[in-house]
C-alpha cells in the first residue's frame, strides 16, 4: 500500500504563500508602494548595470518615474529610450505603474 507523507496531503483550504502575500498586500492597500519599491530595487535589471551605476536617484510619484543623472550623455540616451523604459518598467510589474518618465 502507498502511504502519503504528511507534507503531500493537501486539503481544499491549502493556500500558497504567494497567494497569501498578494491578498495581504491588496487588503492593506499596499500594492502601489510595493510596485514602486520593486521597480526601484530592480532598476539595474530593467535598464542595465552601466546606466544604473550612473543613476544617482530614482523614485516614483503620481505615476511619474523620476531619475536623476549627472552625465549629459546618459541623459540623452535615457531621453531617446523614454517610451521603451516606460514599457519595460510596466512590463516588469505586470500592469501600468508609470505613465511618464522624467530625467532630472
Amino acid at each position: 500500500m502507498y502511504k502519503k507523507k504528511l507534507d503531500e496531503i493537501h486539503t481544499k483550504d491549502d493556500v500558497g504563500i504567494k497567494e497569501v502575500i498578494e491578498k495581504w498586500i491588496e487588503t492593506y492597500r499596499l500594492r502601489s508602494k510595493y510596485d514602486e519599491s520593486s521597480i526601484v530595487n530592480a532598476w539595474p535589471d530593467i535598464i542595465g548595470k552601466a546606466i544604473a551605476n550612473r543613476t544617482q536617484q530614482i523614485y516614483i510619484h503620481d505615476k511619474k518615474l523620476f531619475v536623476k543623472v549627472e552625465s549629459a550623455v546618459i541623459k540623452n540616451e535615457l531621453a531617446m529610450m523614454r517610451r521603451q523604459i516606460i514599457g519595460r518598467v510596466n512590463e516588469y510589474v505586470g500592469h501600468v505603474v508609470v505613465e511618464e518618465f522624467i530625467i532630472l
